[in-house]
C-alpha cells in the first residue's frame, strides 16, 4: 500500500479529522492546511473536519483557524502540515488525537507521526497535497475554493516561481489548480502586495542595511524600529526577500527582535547552504530557506561572521559582481 493510500485510509476510517500547521504561519502552511481541509470537506461532508491554530490577519483572506475543545481530539485523526519539528507546531494538542499524520517538504529531522511522509523535493507542502489528490486517481476531488489555497501555498513558498525549489513539476501542478474556477492573477496580486507601513521599512532597510565584503547582507530590526514604522514581526514577511534582489548579494538575514529582547531570524540564500548555520541558532530548515534565533543581540557579531564565512565559501557562476 502507498503512502498516499494508507493516508487516505485513515481519512476514511475515522469521522473526526484535525488539521495543524507551524507557528507564525506563512502562505504555505495555510494553503496546505485549509486546502487539504477544504478537500475532505467536499468528498466526505458528513465528517467533522477543522483547522486549528493562531489566526494571522494577514493571512485570513486564504482561510481561517477554527478553535475547538479538548475533547474533540478524542479518537480524532490528526495531520501536521508544512513543519519540520514538533516544537513548531501550532497548537500543543496536535498529540492528544488517536492517530498523527505528517506532511511536510522541509528535511526530516524530527520524523514524528503515526505516518510520516516528507517529500524534501517538492516547492510546497501545498504541491504536495495536489500530490496526494492526484496519486489517488480520482477518489478526490479539488473544490474551487481548495484549489485557490493551494494556488496561493505554492506561489508564496517558490516566490511567484523565482527560488530553485520550482520544478517542471511544479508549474504542472500549479497549472491544474488554474484549471479552477478562481483568479489566479488576484491571488498573485494579493501576495505581491504590501502596506504603506510596510513600504517605508522597505526603504529603511534598503538605507540601513549592510552588505559584507563577501556578499552576506543583514539589516537588524530592533523594537524601536519597528515602533516607528508601526510593524509586527508578522509583517515584516514581505521585507525578506528584498535584499536577495540586490547583485552581488549572496545570502542574507533579517533579524527581527521580540518582545521579550530575543532576535527572530530569517535566513536566505541565492546558492550558499545555510540551514546548516541555522541549526546553529536554535533553527533550521530548506538549504536556501532557514529561520533561527537568538536570546539577545550578544552573540550577532558572531552570526554575522559565520554567515559571511558561508557566502566567501561559496562559488558564484551567476555572473553577478558587486560593481
Amino acid at each position: 500500500m502507498s503512502i498516499e493510500t494508507s493516508i487516505l485510509e485513515q481519512i476514511k476510517e475515522n469521522e473526526t479529522i484535525i488539521i495543524h500547521r507551524h507557528q507564525r504561519p506563512d502562505p504555505d502552511a495555510y494553503g496546505s492546511q485549509c486546502g487539504l481541509a477544504a478537500i475532505i470537506r467536499a468528498n466526505f461532508p458528513s465528517k467533522k473536519v477543522y483547522q486549528v491554530g493562531e489566526n494571522v490577519h494577514g493571512l485570513a483572506w486564504i482561510a481561517e483557524p477554527e478553535k475547538i475543545e479538548d475533547d474533540v481530539y478524542k479518537d480524532a485523526l490528526v495531520i501536521v502540515t508544512d513543519t519540520a519539528n514538533q516544537p513548531r507546531v501550532d497548537d500543543k494538542r496536535y498529540t492528544k488525537g488517536r492517530y498523527l499524520i505528517k506532511i511536510d517538504h522541509h528535511p526530516n529531522e524530527d520524523p514524528y507521526g503515526d505516518i510520516c511522509w516528507v517529500n524534501t523535493k517538492a516547492s510546497s507542502c501545498s504541491e504536495m497535497i495536489m500530490d496526494l489528490v492526484n496519486a489517488l486517481g480520482g477518489e478526490l476531488t479539488v473544490p474551487d475554493d481548495a484549489a485557490r489555497m493551494l494556488y496561493a501555498g505554492i506561489i508564496g513558498d517558490t516566490g511567484r516561481f523565482m527560488y530553485d525549489a520550482t520544478t517542471p513539476h511544479t508549474m504542472r501542478i500549479a497549472g491544474q489548480l488554474m484549471e479552477h474556477d478562481f483568479e489566479p492573477a488576484k491571488v498573485n496580486q494579493k501576495l505581491d502586495s504590501i502596506a504603506l507601513p510596510v513600504a517605508r521599512l522597505a526603504a529603511y532597510v534598503y538605507e540601513n542595511m549592510t552588505i559584507t565584503e563577501n556578499g552576506a547582507a543583514y539589516i537588524v530590526l530592533t523594537r524601536e524600529v519597528m515602533a516607528k514604522f508601526a510593524i509586527k514581526d508578522a509583517s515584516t514577511a514581505p521585507i525578506v526577500p528584498l535584499l536577495g534582489k540586490i547583485i552581488g548579494v549572496k545570502c542574507w538575514t533579517i533579524l527581527v527582535q521580540q518582545k521579550d529582547g530575543s532576535f527572530r531570524l530569517r535566513i536566505r540564500s541565492k546558492g550558499p547552504v545555510i540551514n546548516e548555520l541555522a541549526k546553529e541558532y536554535a533553527g533550521g530548515g530548506h538549504p536556501l530557506a532557514s529561520g533561527a534565533f537568538m536570546p539577545d543581540a550578544e552573540k550577532i557579531p558572531e552570526y554575522i561572521k559565520k554567515l559571511d564565512a558561508v557566502a566567501a565559501s561559496y562559488e558564484d557562476h551567476t555572473g553577478e559582481t558587486n560593481d
